[in-house]
């Protein structure tokens, strides 16, 4: 059993924590500073078309609020937890967590029209973090979870036969 305790702890390639533990949670950090404290700015960006002229409606506001609340959140998860572990596993749970999250996003949105996903010339900033970031991150949590850059699958099928030799 001391061998998959052991093992448990794997090699985590330095893109990998590049990314989750410095760089998305700093982007999702901007993202709650838009949302909470630009929200005019955050919605003109989103749809200048649906954007409010003169102030942001209160339920607005409070969506707005909850949306920053969760980029933090996001942010503090990916950051502190990941950065507290090398379990694979957990790196594996959080961060599949996230490629849900991550899907939920690119759908929210679609009412913008399917040239939101593709026409990067038609972009604007929050279009690059609401599309193009998104992507980034998600191409590599699914690379994440295939195991490129990591030696999980070696070192568990190595761990498993230890244990079955006895």
């Amino acid at each position: 059993m001391a061998a998959l305790s052991s093992n448990k702890t794997q090699n985590i390639h330095h893109i990998y924590r590049l990314f989750f533990l410095y760089i998305e949670p700093l982007a999702s950090v901007v993202g709650a500073y838009y949302a909470f404290l630009q929200p005019k700015e955050y919605l003109r960006l989103t749809d200048p078309s649906s954007s409010p002229i003169v102030s942001v409606p209160l339920s607005t506001s409070i969506i707005l609020q909850q949306l920053s609340n969760l980029y933090l959140l996001f942010a503090l998860n990916e950051a502190l937890v990941l950065r507290a572990t090398s379990d694979i596993r957990v790196w594996r749970t959080l961060l599949f967590g996230l490629l849900v999250a991550d899907i939920g996003h690119l759908y929210s949105v679609h009412g913008l029209g399917s040239a939101i996903y593709w026409d990067v010339l038609r972009w604007n900033a929050i279009d690059w973090g609401n599309v193009a970031f998104v992507y980034a991150g998600a191409a590599l949590r699914i690379c994440f979870l295939a195991g490129l850059g990591t030696s999980s699958q070696g070192v568990q099928r190595r761990s498993a036969c230890r244990v079955l030799e006895g």
